[in-house]
């Protein structure tokens, strides 16, 4: 079996915060409404696309983890620095430096740069 994910959707208390903060991440957003459903983000990369959508009253934020290897023309860390995104742990994988950061809703958001 040949397996490749091509959607992910993020509920998100406040949806402007949320895409401001993987905007921060160059992750490029449109926004989308499809017949009745709430307006949303939408972006497509890699073969996947991204959605973040606005949470419902009383709707409970998942624990998911993500994780993503941006590409940056500057240092990983720098940028997160100059985005005022808090770090809150480190580890080193497969000879890469991953940074874990929290999203406004509180997940974590693992983060490498690119090779």
């Amino acid at each position: 079996m040949d397996l490749k994910l091509n959607l992910l959707v993020l509920r998100c208390r406040g949806i402007e915060v949320s895409r401001f903060f993987y905007e921060q991440l160059g992750i490029e957003f449109q926004k989308e409404k499809h017949g009745s459903g709430p307006e949303h983000y939408a972006s497509a990369f890699e073969g996947m696309v991204f959605e973040l959508y606005p949470l419902k009253e009383d709707e409970p934020v998942d624990r998911s983890r993500l994780g993503f290897a941006v590409n940056l023309e500057t240092d990983l860390k720098e940028s997160l620095d100059a985005a005022d995104i808090e770090i809150f742990s480190s580890y080193e994988f497969d000879g890469r430096l991953v940074f874990v950061v929290q999203d406004p809703d509180g997940r974590k958001v693992e983060l490498s740069q690119s090779q």
